[in-house]
């Protein structure tokens, strides 16, 4: 299985990475709207390709109060954030 199919993007998740400053307004909308979940996990990707380094680090820390056991899967062995 991949990472891809394990994030849980509920809209309590979305808020919360909006509420970081990871993503904004619109884009948290355009997630809410998307409907499928594989499909709003796609996007959210996409979305943080555009973004720094620093709001990947908020949307790591975000997954971390959700779904703490997927933060390992994004991280080096030296505890450094991979992409």
């Amino acid at each position: 299985m991949k990472l891809l199919d394990l994030i849980d993007p509920n809209v309590t998740f979305i808020s919360e990475l909006e509420d970081a400053g990871c993503i904004t307004s619109q884009q948290r909308e355009h997630l809410n709207n998307i409907g499928q979940r594989r499909g709003i996990v796609d996007t959210l990707l996409e979305f943080l390709k555009r973004r720094s380094v620093a709001d990947f680090k908020k949307f790591t820390n975000s997954l971390a109060k959700y779904q703490p056991q997927l933060v390992p899967l994004l991280e080096t062995g030296d505890g450094k954030v991979q992409f």
